[in-house]
C-alpha cells in the first residue's frame, strides 16, 4: 500500500503522529501570533520589521546548531519514547514563560524591557525542545513501520506537520490582535500533548550501548564528518539544507512583504503561510504516490526546478501588483480576496510549496533508510546541524538584504536564483542513488 491513510489506524504510529502534529501547532501558533502582533502592534517601519522577524526566526534556529548532535546521541541511545514525554512535559513550562510574555505586550506593561525579551526567551526553550523532539519524529518511524511504509509515514508525519502548521497559522492570524486568547490556548495545547505522548509506544536503543558526548561542538562535528562517508546521506543533508535556506529567506519576507508591498493585514500574511503548509502537504503526498513507496530522489531535481519558476512568477507578480488603486488602509482577507491578481499571489505560493514539498520529503527518509537503524537518530540530527546552520545563514541574508536596501520583491527573487543551487544538489543526490544500486546489485551479479 503506497498510500499514508492505512498507517491512520494503527497503534504503533498514530500517537506519534498526532503528539507531532500538536507540537507543531503549537510552535506555530505561539511564534506566528507574537510575530504578527509585533511586527503589526509595536514596530511601525519594514526595517524594525524584518529586523524583528529575522532575529526571531534565528532565536528559534540557533539551538538546532548547538544541541542536535546531542539529542541526537540521546535519541539513538535512550528509549525515544521516554524522551517525547520528557520534551512534551516541558512544553508545559516553555509555554507558561510565552503566554506571560503575550499578556505582557497585550498590556502594554514593559514591552521593550521584559515582555519582548520573555518572548524570545520562549522562543529559544522551544527551539531547544523541537531540537529535542526533531531527531525523534523521523528515526523512531523504521522501529514503529515496516521498511515498505517508511516513505509513506515519513510523507505523513511531514504532511500533517504542515497542516498542523497550516491551522496554527490561521488561528495566529485571528489571535493577533487579542494575544490573551492566545496566552491561554498554547498553555492547553501544550498539555494536551503531553497526554497524547504517553501514548506512543516504546522505542528502546536499538545498537550497543555507547558513552555520549556533551560536548556540542566535538560531537557535532564527529557526527557530520560520520554522514560524510555515505554520499546519499550526505548529499540528502546538503540538499534539505539549501532548501531550507531559501525557506527562511521566504519565511522571513512573508509577514513585512504582506504589509509593506501588497498592503494586506495579519491574516492575509497569515493566509500567505496557509497556502504554503497547504502546498507543502500536498507535494508530501503526491510524492509518495508516484514513487509508490520507494525512498528516491528521481524527482527531486525536476520538484526544484518547478519551485524556482514559480518564486520567479511570484516575484512578478508582487511587482506588478497595483498599490495606487487602494487606499493606504490595511486589507483583511476579503478585501485582498476581492482583487484578481490576489489568486495569482496564493496560486504561486501553493505551487511553490507543492514543488517544495516533492523535493524534500524523500530526502528525509534518505536519513533513516540508508543508515543502520542505530543509527537514525544521529542521522537526523546531523541534518538538523547543519540545516541549522543554513537556515541562520538565510536568516541573516534576508537581514542583510534588508539593511543594504535591497527591496523585499527583489529579495524573492534571489530565492528563485538560490532554487538552482537545489537543482543541482538534488542531481547530485539521484546520481549517488543509482551509484549505490549498482554497487549493490554487483555482488549479487557474481553470485
Amino acid at each position: 500500500m503506497f498510500t499514508s491513510t492505512h498507517l491512520l489506524k494503527q497503534r504503533r504510529f498514530v500517537p506519534l503522529f498526532c503528539t507531532q502534529l500538536l507540537n507543531a501547532f503549537n510552535d506555530n501558533l505561539y511564534k506566528t501570533t507574537m510575530v504578527l502582533f509585533v511586527v503589526y502592534s509595536v514596530y511601525n517601519s519594514a526595517d524594525s520589521e524584518t529586523v524583528f522577524s529575522g532575529v526571531a526566526s534565528a532565536v528559534f534556529i540557533l539551538p538546532f546548531f548547538l544541541l542536535s548532535a546531542i539529542a541526537g546521541q540521546l535519541a539513538d541511545l535512550r528509549d525515544k519514547a521516554a524522551i517525547i514525554r520528557k520534551v512534551k512535559a516541558a512544553e508545559i513550562g516553555i509555554m507558561a514563560v510565552g503566554a506571560f510574555g503575550l499578556y505582557l505586550t497585550w498590556e502594554g506593561i514593559a514591552v521593550e524591557a521584559v515582555a519582548i525579551p520573555l518572548l524570545m526567551l520562549a522562543l529559544f526553550a522551544m527551539g531547544v525542545h523541537s531540537t529535542f523532539f526533531g531527531p525523534i519524529k523521523y528515526a523512531i518511524l523504521p522501529q514503529h513501520l515496516k521498511k515498505e511504509e517508511v516513505l509513506a509515514g515519513t510523507g505523513l508525519v511531514e504532511a500533517g506537520t504542515y497542516i498542523a502548521i497550516m491551522t496554527g497559522t490561521i488561528l495566529a492570524g485571528f489571535l493577533a490582535d487579542h494575544v490573551e486568547i492566545a496566552a491561554i490556548a498554547i498553555m492547553g495545547f501544550a498539555v494536551i500533548g503531553y497526554f497524547t505522548s504517553r501514548q506512543v509506544p516504546p522505542a528502546p536503543p536499538t545498537g550497543e550501548p555507547e558513552k555520549i558526548d556533551y560536548n556540542p561542538f566535538t560531537s557535532s562535528w564527529k557526527m557530520i564528518r560520520e554522514c560524510t562517508a555515505n554520499r546519499e546521506v550526505f548529499y540528502a543533508i546538503l540538499a534539505i539544507s539549501f532548501f531550507w535556506t531559501i525557506g527562511s529567506v521566504l519565511f522571513i519576507q512573508f509577514p513585512p512583504l504582506a504589509k509593506n508591498v501588497l498592503l494586506a493585514d495579519p491574516t492575509v500574511a497569515s493566509l500567505f503561510l496557509v497556502f504554503f503548509s497547504i502546498g507543502v502537504a500536498l507535494g508530501s503526498v503526491a510524492v509518495n504516490l508516484l514513487l509508490k513507496g520507494v525512498v528516491s530522489a528521481r524527482y527531486s531535481p525536476i520538484s526544484v526546478l518547478l519551485m524556482a519558476v514559480m518564486v520567479a512568477i511570484f516575484y512578478f507578480v508582487c511587482k506588478a501588483w497595483n498599490a495606487g488603486l487602494r487606499d493606504t488602509q490595511l486589507m483583511d482577507v476579503a478585501t485582498f480576496l476581492s482583487y484578481p491578481m490576489a489568486w495569482a499571489v496564493l496560486g504561486s505560493l501553493l505551487l511553490i510549496a507543492i514543488f517544495g514539498g516533492m523535493f524534500v520529503v524523500p530526502l528525509y527518509a534518505f536519513l533513516t533508510t540508508k543508515v543502520a537503524p542505530s543509527q537514525a537518530s544521529r542521522a537526523v540530527a546531523a541534518n538538523n546541524i547543519v540545516n541549522s546552520g543554513a537556515m541562520v545563514f538565510g536568516s541573516l541574508l534576508a537581514l542583510g538584504l534588508s539593511a543594504v536596501g535591497v527591496p523585499l520583491a527583489e529579495q524573492v527573487l534571489l530565492s528563485a536564483g538560490m532554487c538552482l543551487v537545489s537543482v543541482w544538489l538534488g542531481a547530485r543526490l539521484y546520481k549517488a542513488e543509482k551509484d549505490a544500486a549498482l554497487m549493490a546489485s554487483e555482488p549479487a551479479a557474481t553470485m
